[in-house]
C-alpha cells in the first residue's frame, strides 16, 4: 500500500513537472514573440519618426512660404490702396496701368488660392499623421502594460509552483518517515498474526474433530427422521408459512390507516372542487337564472354532476384495502389483492377526467371570448387550461405506477421483483408532481378570482363560488403535499419490507402460492388454537385429577373420623347402659325400653360403618393404582414431547454447527492466503522501501536542479522584461518630447 501511494505521488509530481515544463516553453515562446514584436514596433516607430520629421519639415517650409505670400499680399494691398486715389485723377492715363494691376491681382489671387489649398491639405496630412502616431503610441503602451501584467502573473505562477514543490518535498519526507514507522508496525502485526494463526489452526483442528462427530450423528438423525426437505425448491418453499411478524403487520396497518385518512381528505376536496366548478359554470359568464347557458357548458355541467360516482369509489377502495390488512395476515405486494380494486377505481376516475377535460378547455375558451374577459383574465385562463392538462397527465402517471404495483397480486410475471423499488420511487415522484401542479392551479386560480372580483359585473354569488373553489383547491394542495411527504417518508420502509416472506425464499413466486400460503396460515392458526385448547384441556384434566386425589384423601380422612366418632359413641353408649344398670335399680320399664332401643340403634350404626369402611379401602386402592398409572402415562408423554423438542433443537444445532464448520474452513483458507499475502507484501514493502529511498533521493536532486534552472530562466526573463520596459519607457519619452 505504501509503495502504491509513493508511486501515485511520484506520478503526480512527474505530471506536474511535465505541465510546468510545457508552461515554461510556452512562456519562453511568448517572450521571444514579444521581443520580435517589440523589435518590429521599434522599426515602425523609426519609420513613423522619419515620416513625421519629413512632414514637419514640409510644414515648416509651407508656413514660411505662407508668411512670404502673406507679406506679399499685404504689400500688394498697400500698393493697391495707394494706386486707387491716383487712378481717380487720371483715369484715362491709368486705364492701362489698372488693367495691368488687375491682371497681376488675379494672378496673385490664383496663386494665393493654390497656396491656401495646399496649406490646408498639408494641415490635414499633419493632423492625420499626428493622430496615427498617438494611436500607435497608445496601442504600444497598452500592449506593454498587458505584457507587464502577464509577466507578473507568470512570476506569481512560478512562485506558487516553487512553494508547492517545497511543500510536496516536505510532505514526501513526512510520508517517508510515516511509512517507515508503518512498516515497523506491520512487521509487529505480522508476527502477532503468525502466532494467532497457529492458535487458530489448533482451535480449528479441535473444532473440526468435534463438529465432524456431531455432523455424523446429525446426518444419521436427518436421514432417519426427515423424509422430505421442502425448503430445497422455491415452488414448495413459497407454500411455507413465514414467521409471523406482528410488529410489521401493526406498522403496515398504521400506515394504511394514515393513507386512508389522506385519501378521504383528497376525496372530499375533489368532490368540493368538481361541485363548485359546476356551480360556477351556472353563474359565469352567463347566469342561468337570467339567461340560458351555452350547450357546451350544459354538457360540461351534466358531466360534473356525475363526479361523486367516480370519486367516492376511491375512498371505498382504500377502505377495503385498509380492512384487508389485519394483524393475522401477511402484507406484501403478492397478498394485497384489494390494491387491484383501488387501481380500477382510480382508472375509472381518470376516464372521468379525460372525458371532462375537452369541455373544461372549451369552457375556458368561451370565457376568453366573452366581452367581460380582459387580457389579464385571458392569460390566467390560458394558464389554467395548461394546469388542467398537467393535472390529468399526473393522475394518469400515478395510475400507471399503482397499476404496476397491483400486478404481483394478480399476474405473477407482470412486474419483476427487482423493479419494485423503482416503481415505488416513481410513485413518490408522481405524488410530488401532483402537489406541484395543485400549487400552480391554486396560484393561477387565486389570480383569476382577484381579477374577476374587480370586474364591475361581478356578483356576490360569483364571489362566494370563487371563494369556495379556492378553499377546495387549497384543501387539494394541502392533501397532495401531505400524502406526498407521507409516501416519501415511508418509501424506504416499503422497499425494505418487500423481503418479508417465507424463510430462505426471496418471494412468493405467484399470487396462487401467496393465496395458498394464507390458507395454510389460517389452518396453522386454527391448528395452534386447537393445540392451545388441547393444552388447556390437559391442564384442566391434570387439575381435576389433583383435585380428585385431594378430595379422595379428604374422604378417607372423613371416613377415619367417622369411624372414630362411631367408636366413641358406641363406647359412650356402653358406659351409660352399664351405669344405669348398676346405680338405678328402680328405673321404670319405659327407661329400660329406651336404653334397649338406643343400644340396638348403635349396633345397627356400627355394623354398616364397618362394612362401608371395607368397601372404601378397596376402592381407594384401585383409585391409587389408577392414579399412579395415569401419572406415569402423563410423565411418559411429557418426556416424549421433551425428547421430540430436544431432537428438533439438536437437529437445528447440528445444522448450525455444520454451517459454522464450513465457515471455519473457509476462514482458515482465507487466513492462510492472507498470511501468504502478508509475508509477500512485507518482503515487497522492504524492497520497495529501499528502492523508493534511492529513487526519492534521485528525484529530489533532479527537482532541485530543475528548480535552479527554472530560477535562472525566470531571472533571464525578468531581465528581458526589464529591458523591454526601459526601451518602451525611452520610446514613450522620445515620443512625448517630439
Amino acid at each position: 500500500m505504501a509503495s502504491a501511494e509513493l508511486q501515485g505521488k511520484y506520478q503526480k509530481l512527474a505530471q506536474e513537472y511535465s505541465k510546468l515544463r510545457a508552461q515554461n516553453q510556452v512562456l519562453k515562446k511568448g517572450v521571444v514573440d514579444e521581443q520580435a514584436n517589440s523589435a518590429a514596433l521599434k522599426e515602425q516607430l523609426k519609420m513613423k519618426d522619419q515620416s513625421l520629421r519629413k512632414l514637419q519639415q514640409e510644414m515648416d517650409s509651407l508656413t514660411f512660404r505662407n508668411l512670404q505670400l502673406a507679406k506679399r499680399v499685404e504689400l500688394l494691398q498697400d500698393e493697391l490702396a495707394l494706386s486707387e486715389p491716383r487712378g481717380k485723377k487720371n483715369k484715362k492715363s491709368g486705364e492701362s496701368s489698372s488693367q495691368l494691376s488687375q491682371e497681376q491681382k488675379s494672378v496673385f489671387d490664383e496663386d494665393l488660392q493654390k497656396k491656401i489649398e495646399e496649406n490646408e491639405r498639408l494641415h490635414i496630412q499633419f493632423f492625420e499623421a499626428d493622430e496615427q502616431h498617438k494611436h500607435v503610441e497608445a496601442e504600444l503602451r497598452s500592449r506593454l502594460a498587458t505584457l507587464e501584467m502577464e509577466a507578473a502573473q507568470h512570476q506569481a505562477v512560478v512562485d506558487g509552483l516553487t512553494r508547492k514543490y517545497m511543500e510536496t518535498i516536505e510532505k514526501l519526507q513526512n510520508d517517508k518517515a510515516k511509512l517507515e514507522v508503518k512498516s515497523q508496525t506491520l512487521e509487529k502485526e505480522a508476527k502477532e498474526c503468525r502466532l494467532r494463526t497457529e492458535e487458530c489452526q489448533l482451535q480449528l483442528k479441535n473444532l473440526h474433530e468435534d463438529l465432524s462427530g456431531r455432523l455424523e450423528e446429525s446426518l444419521s438423525i436427518i436421514t432417519e427422521k426427515v423424509p422430505f426437505n421442502d425448503t430445497k425448491y422455491s415452488q414448495y418453499n413459497a407454500l411455507n408459512v413465514p414467521l409471523h411478524n406482528r410488529r410489521h403487520q401493526l406498522k403496515m396497518r398504521d400506515i394504511a390507516g394514515q393513507a386512508l385518512a389522506f385519501v378521504q381528505d383528497l376525496v372530499t376536496a375533489l368532490l368540493n372542487f368538481h361541485t363548485y366548478t359546476e356551480q360556477r359554470i351556472q353563474i359565469f359568464p352567463i347566469d342561468s337564472a337570467i339567461d340560458t347557458i351555452s350547450p357546451l357548458n350544459q354538457k360540461f355541467s351534466q358531466y360534473l354532476h356525475e363526479n361523486a360516482s367516480y370519486v367516492r369509489p376511491l375512498e371505498e377502495g382504500m377502505l377495503h384495502l385498509f380492512e384487508s390488512i389485519t394483524e393475522d395476515t401477511v402484507t406484501v405486494l403478492e397478498t394485497t389483492v384489494k390494491l387491484k380494486t383501488f387501481s380500477e377505481h382510480l382508472t375509472s376516475y381518470i376516464c372521468f377526467l379525460r372525458k371532462i377535460l375537452p369541455y373544461q378547455l372549451k369552457s375556458l375558451e368561451e370565457e376568453c371570448g366573452s366581452s367581460l374577459c380582459t387580457s389579464a383574465l385571458r392569460a390566467r385562463n390560458l394558464e389554467l387550461s395548461q394546469d388542467m392538462k398537467k393535472m390529468t397527465a399526473v393522475f394518469e402517471k400515478l395510475q400507471t405506477y399503482i397499476g404496476l404495483l397491483a400486478l404481483p397480486s394478480t399476474e405473477p410475471d407482470g412486474l419483476l421483483r427487482t423493479n419494485y423499488g423503482s416503481v415505488l420511487t416513481n410513485v413518490g415522484a408522481a405524488l410530488h408532481g401532483f402537489h406541484d401542479v395543485m400549487k400552480d392551479i391554486s396560484k393561477h386560480y387565486n389570480q383569476k378570482a382577484t381579477i374577476e372580483h374587480e370586474l364591475p359585473t361581478a356578483t356576490q354569488k360569483l364571489i362566494t363560488t370563487n371563494d369556495c373553489i379556492l378553499s377546495s383547491v387549497a384543501a387539494l394542495t394541502n392533501g397532495a403535499g401531505k400524502i406526498a411527504s407521507f409516501f416519501s417518508n415511508n418509501v424506504d420502509y416499503f422497499i425494505a419490507s418487500l423481503s418479508y416472506g417465507p424463510k430462505g425464499a426471496s418471494d412468493f413466486i405467484s399470487p396462487r402460492s401467496a393465496e395458498c400460503m394464507l390458507q395454510y396460515k389460517k389452518k396453522a392458526a386454527a391448528y395452534m388454537k386447537a393445540l392451545r385448547k388441547v393444552q388447556q384441556s390437559l391442564e384442566k384434566i391434570s387439575k381435576l385429577e389433583q383435585e380428585k386425589e385431594h378430595w379422595m384423601l379428604e374422604a378417607q380422612l372423613a371416613k377415619i373420623k367417622l369411624e372414630k366418632e362411631n367408636q366413641r359413641i358406641a363406647d359412650k353408649l356402653r358406659s351409660t347402659s352399664s351405669g344405669q344398670a348398676l346405680g338405678l335399680a328402680q328405673e321404670n320399664a319405659t327407661g329400660v325400653n329406651a336404653a334397649g332401643r338406643e343400644e340396638a340403634s348403635a349396633k345397627a350404626v356400627l355394623e354398616p360403618a364397618h362394612s362401608t369402611s371395607l368397601l372404601s379401602d378397596v376402592e381407594s386402592r384401585e383409585d391409587l393404582i389408577k392414579n399412579h398409572y395415569m401419572a406415569r402415562i402423563v410423565e411418559l408423554t411429557s418426556q416424549l414431547q421433551l425428547a421430540d423438542s430436544k431432537s428438533v433443537h439438536f437437529y437445528a444445532e447440528c445444522r448450525a454447527l455444520s454451517k459454522r464448520l464450513a465457515l471455519a474452513e473457509k476462514s482458515k483458507e482465507a487466513l492462510t492466503e492472507e498470511m501468504k499475502v502478508a509475508g509477500q507484501s512485507i518482503s515487497r514493502l522492504q524492497d520497495e522501501l529501499t528502492t523508493t529511498k534511492r529513487s526519492y533521493e534521485d528525484q529530489l536532486s533532479m527537482m532541485s536542479d530543475h528548480l535552479c534552472s527554472m530560477n535562472e530562466t525566470l531571472s533571464k526573463q525578468r531581465e528581458e522584461i526589464d529591458t523591454l520596459k526601459m526601451s518602451s519607457k525611452g520610446n514613450s519619452k522620445k515620443n512625448k518630447s517630439r
